[in-house]
């Protein structure tokens, strides 16, 4: 299929399919009416899109749609929607069949488009957007550094992956000032920027000066009957200020911040943190507009409002920075007999995990080459338990659950098996087309010089061999889909009411453990690898091009979370 100006067609978009089916049915009269993509894999045998007959009872007479609108439906061509077969009204509601050899075939001749998000529209307000994992600020060993500290520090450093993706100017503060949360972040694949010499010591002297002058008091001078409510910052404060009249003196809108702020007790790391954040926000701001995004633990919830505030009442030009507030929900250890460290959470997974892999693979596991293996699966293991539930939403882990292994359907190292099994699957066929075949008895022309023919380019395959319902599936739930989850993961709504957002931060890691469980089905009951017959390596082949497609898709989602997928398990 080529464009009016001849060129092949462009990358193919759910968002935009939808978009123009939604809007044929609006331009003739059915505003009520909305579309579904389907991801079941019995419907998808007879639908890909659907308008349920509810739907439509809504917005036609006893709910028929029109043979004219059905027509209009089936002839639509516009640049970016998928290809359409068949439309028609069933009981189940208006439904759209896609025209599948065409989407196998403009989607696997080249699958790279579906590797990067949806691309943004052209009037999109480019923002630079600081993240700043607030827990990191009052972390000064690994001690410190509590198992709510590293989920917040996950999300942040996934987050910055996601948005870096779709374009966005991102910069991750502040600087790791400790060398032993640098080195454990290290053996979870993140490399947090390292301390830089961005000079705060001025801006912090200008703070007290204007907290002695016009805001606040010295902490000796705080009344007795105040009674400043006891937070981690009493114990060595400077300063108390009274956020909740100083910010109605200066005009500062208080809506979605907690009733309850006041009295703040103002401590040397408070002013720290507020210097970072407003010298971060001069190097960022002469590339445009600035907006920061605190990413903070439920516990330094309340501390975090308050140095927003205090951000606002320092620097009269911070009122015009957006800030939003990130809330990422306690991680909770059940039973445990005493207060667990990340350093003892990471090395009991890695223990399991090694426990796991010898159950299976034998006393082979051994060597470098396995303590790479086992480091990649505790890191799945741990960035999927601590990312996969809504980041507002608590985390229980059962660091005694007795099943840990290596292909638990819900688990990191689930998914990195799976991996491994895609590039065993590429070593093998490899492996077969450098194989003589002189010692097979097979007679074979002179482009083929193994047990199977070198791989041709993708553009020159017939997917029309490719007639199983798991191969759609793998094609229209996955790779069709993986930009538009890339999308949804890096959505932020700067502009919402209030001060609190929310993002779709465990979005990648569901995907994945859904993609892992249908290609694993998959998998398990076709067999790619055929027998080295002519006849039979035009599906080989397109079965395999599909195998490659998803082979990406897993890494390039696993990069987002910083995870190097393992060659073999």
């Amino acid at each position: 299929m080529e464009t009016e100006d001849g060129g092949e067609p462009g990358p193919l978009w759910v968002s935009e399919t939808l978009r123009v089916l939604a809007a044929a049915l609006r331009e003739c009269g059915a505003p009520f009416t909305v579309w579904f993509k389907e991801s079941n894999q019995k419907n998808l045998r007879s639908r890909d899109f659907l308008v349920p007959r509810g739907a439509l009872r809504n917005s036609f007479p006893e709910g028929e749609v029109p043979a004219d609108l059905i027509q209009k439906l089936m002839t639509l061509k516009v640049p970016g929607t998928l290809p359409i077969k068949k439309c028609q009204q069933t009981e189940a509601g208006l439904v759209i069949q896609l025209d599948r050899l065409d989407t196998f075939h403009r989607i696997l001749r080249d699958f790279t488009p579906y590797m990067r998000p949806v691309p943004p529209s052209s009037d999109a307000v480019q923002t630079a957007l600081i993240l700043n994992c607030a827990p990191l600020h009052a972390c000064t060993s690994l001690d410190t550094f509590k198992l709510s500290h590293l989920r917040a520090v996950l999300v942040a450093d996934h987050m910055a992956e996601v948005l870096t993706l779709r374009g966005e100017q991102v910069h991750l503060i502040p600087p790791i000032r400790n060398k032993d949360i640098g080195d454990f972040l290290k053996q979870l694949g993140i490399t947090w920027p390292s301390v830089k010499s961005l000079d705060v010591d001025q801006t912090i002297s200008r703070y007290k000066y204007c907290l002695k002058e016009e805001l606040g008091s010295s902490s000796s001078s705080v009344s007795g009957d105040c009674h400043p409510p006891a937070d981690a910052s009493s114990v060595s404060a400077l300063f108390s200020v009274h956020l909740k009249s100083s910010s109605q003196e200066h005009g500062l809108c208080l809506e979605g911040y907690d009733p309850n702020i006041d009295h703040f007790l103002v401590s040397e790391d408070d002013l720290n943190h507020v210097a970072w954040l407003e010298n971060s926000v001069k190097e960022s701001m002469g590339a445009g507009p600035c907006a920061v995004l605190h990413i903070v633990s439920r516990e330094e919830e309340f501390h975090q409002q308050k140095l927003d505030l205090l951000w606002r009442l320092l620097e009269p030009g911070a009122a015009a920075v957006t800030q939003k507030h990130l809330i990422c929900g306690p991680v909770i250890v059940l039973s445990p007999q005493s207060p667990v460290s990340c350093s003892q959470y990471f090395h009991l997974r890695k223990a399991q995990m090694h426990k796991a892999s010898v159950m299976k693979y034998g006393d082979c596991v051994q060597g470098d080459s396995w303590d790479e293996i086992i480091n990649s699966l505790t890191s799945a293991a741990i960035k999927f338990e601590l990312m996969a539930t809504p980041h507002r939403t608590q985390v229980n882990l059962n660091l005694e659950e007795a099943n840990i292994t290596t292909k638990g359907t819900k688990s990191g190292a689930f998914v990195m098996y799976n991996c491994a099994r895609l590039s065993t699957l590429f070593d093998s066929y490899n492996n077969a087309v450098s194989q003589g075949t002189e010692s097979r008895g097979l007679h074979t022309d002179r482009k083929v010089r193994g047990l199977y023919p070198e791989f041709p380019p993708a553009a020159e395959f017939n997917y029309s061999s490719l007639s199983e319902e798991g191969e759609w599936l793998l094609l229209f739930n996955y790779i069709l889909m993986f930009p538009e989850v890339l999308s949804e993961a890096a959505q932020i709504s700067l502009t919402s009411p209030g001060i609190r957002v929310t993002a779709s931060t465990e979005a990648i890691c569901k995907f994945l453990v859904n993609l892992s469980m249908d290609f694993s089905c998959y998998y398990n009951r076709v067999h790619i690898l055929g027998e080295p017959l002519p006849h039979l390596f035009g599906l080989m082949f397109a079965r395999l091009q599909l195998m490659n497609g998803i082979r990406s898709l897993l890494h390039s989602a696993l990069s987002t979370l910083h995870l190097q997928p393992p060659a073999q398990i």
